[in-house]
């Protein structure tokens, strides 16, 4: 197969239906060359289920892989991206929010060879106002504090060539950003914007703390910000203590304060003392993602996988 298709899939049974449609015809549209990896990531629901006894039926050639648990969706598309055998690769969701015809036209760029990697980027949304608000400081966040070069609207999906895909693989990071790998990696890099549709079946699983988490792991892996903020609390907090100092001193001197205030000790022995369990936290953060790369554990652990020719319509010759 010349193109392969990643979909990592959690929570979506209500969608695959539509979703083996849509597939259906992509795969249509590309000559019939497509092949789709399904990772299921330790979804509680059938989709696995669902995804077994659908897929055997479908024109289209598909694997469909099973995590042992919940890694995560980008865990999910490393999984996928091993296992695909196509020469050009691109990821899609499987609630259908991002246009399937997007990945068409990343496949065909990338026959052409106009970029090495391009990304998708969202120019407009229909989802509820919270979150579009929360979408939009997340990623504010993400391009002022980890990747400048990141599109104000974030990457959902995105498209790779073979070699692109192969350097990816190489860098097996636990705790990082596989967004942001994207851009550190270089290459030819193109931005192509879409709109992204409403959700029309189930409720999305990026809740807010997995946004938190992700934009610190983000944080940690690609900036030393944390450092530089804790250098920089420790400066202020240094030249705090030396004003503080002088005035006392020169309270004492000239007999204005007779007797060392008790609320001004306390106050400066709460103040250091959280800045220092401030900075052992940051520095801890660090000390826990460097061990955790020194382990040397899968980032993901496949339980099952299977692999589906697809059926040729009726008429095809050989």
């Amino acid at each position: 197969m010349k193109y392969s298709l990643v979909i990592p899939v959690y929570k979506n049974e209500e969608s695959i239906p539509e979703l083996l449609d849509v597939v259906s015809c992509m795969n249509q549209e590309l000559g019939g060359e497509l092949e789709v990896v399904m990772v299921i990531d330790g979804s509680p629901d059938r989709c696995y289920t669902i995804l077994q006894e659908s897929l055997p039926k479908q024109s289209f050639a598909s694997q469909l892989i099973l995590h042992s648990r919940n890694y995560g969706s980008f865990a999910a598309i490393r999984t996928g991206l091993q296992a695909a055998k196509g020469s050009f690769f691109a990821v899609m969701a499987a609630d259908l929010q991002e246009p399937p015809e997007l990945a068409v036209e990343f496949f065909h760029s990338l026959e052409s060879d106009e970029a090495d990697i391009l990304v998708g980027t969202r120019e407009s949304r229909e989802d509820p106002l919270g979150s579009r608000i929360a979408s939009g400081v997340f990623w504010s966040l993400y391009r002022r504090f980890v990747i400048p070069e990141m599109p104000a609207g974030g990457v959902d999906m995105f498209g790779c060539n073979a070699h692109f895909r192969d350097e990816l693989l190489r860098l097996e990071e636990a705790h990082s950003s596989l967004i942001g790998l994207l851009f550190w990696l270089g290459f030819r890099r193109k931005t192509v914007g879409y709109h992204r549709r409403v959700r029309k079946h189930g409720v999305s699983a990026w809740t807010l703390r997995k946004k938190i988490t992700y934009l610190m792991d983000s944080i940690f892996s690609f900036s030393d910000l944390p450092v530089r903020l804790l250098i920089s609390l420790g400066m202020l907090g240094l030249g705090f203590a030396v004003i503080f100092g002088v005035i006392v001193a020169a309270l004492r001197i000239t007999g204005v304060m007779e007797v060392t205030g008790y609320a001004a000790t306390v106050i400066t022995i709460l103040f250091f003392g959280g800045l220092n369990a401030f900075g052992l936290g940051i520095i801890g953060a660090y000390v826990w993602r460097a061990y955790g790369n020194t382990q040397g554990r899968p980032l993901a652990v496949v339980m099952r996988a299977s692999c589906f020719e697809g059926s040729r319509p009726a008429g095809d010759g050989v």
